[in-house]
């Protein structure tokens, strides 16, 4: 849990309190490789805080085809919002793609109830949230806008570890270009 104070504690100085209560509400997970945590059509109530490993999420298109929308390392958070917050089915597989290990912590039990007790904490929430939102709207705007090379460029400044943990199926699928386009631009990027 230290390392999840420590990540509130660069934003807000933390009480005694605020870390039982945190404490009280969390609990520390250790995963496999290819362990889930979240299904598809599955009710979400839990988020998870990664210390150690990486995670993905996932959803797959009409046709079947695979789309990775975020991969979570240290010090990231990951669920499936959508689910959470129109409070509906999740859409969204979140799995392990290494060993890992998460603070799990529920939303309606937890979250909500450190927010009432302690608003500093819902005010770091929101700015997470904030940040979210403007890394989601970039990527759109990339996706839209920018050729696969420079996408592969913001891609690898952003996750600068990922190929450790990352199939290269999981990468094409967050860029949306194929596995062999993914590999010329490799090729030429090198």
């Amino acid at each position: 849990m230290e390392q999840l104070f420590d990540y509130i504690s660069k934003r807000i100085d933390l009480t005694k309190e605020v870390k039982e209560f945190t404490k009280s509400i969390s609990t520390i997970k250790k995963l496999k490789k290819g362990d889930v945590l979240i299904n598809e059509n599955q009710i979400v109530n839990k988020t998870y805080f990664v210390l150690e490993g990486c995670i993905r999420s996932y959803v797959f298109d009409s046709v079947g085809k695979e789309h990775t929308l975020q991969f979570a390392l240290k010090n990231d958070w990951i669920s499936d919002y959508i689910a959470i917050f129109n409070n509906e089915k999740s859409s969204q597989t979140v799995e392990c793609i290494a060993d890992s290990i998460v603070v799990e912590t529920s939303v309606s039990e937890g979250i909500e109830n450190i927010f009432l007790r302690f608003p500093k904490i819902e005010s770091i929430h929101r700015k997470n949230l904030e940040r979210n939102i403007v890394s989601l709207q970039k990527r759109i705007l990339n996706q839209l806008q920018l050729t696969s090379l420079d996408r592969y460029k913001i891609f690898l400044k952003q996750y600068p570890e990922i190929e450790k943990y990352a199939l290269n199926y999981h990468i094409a699928s967050y860029l949306g270009i194929t596995q062999q386009s993914l590999s010329r631009i490799r090729a030429s990027y090198k």
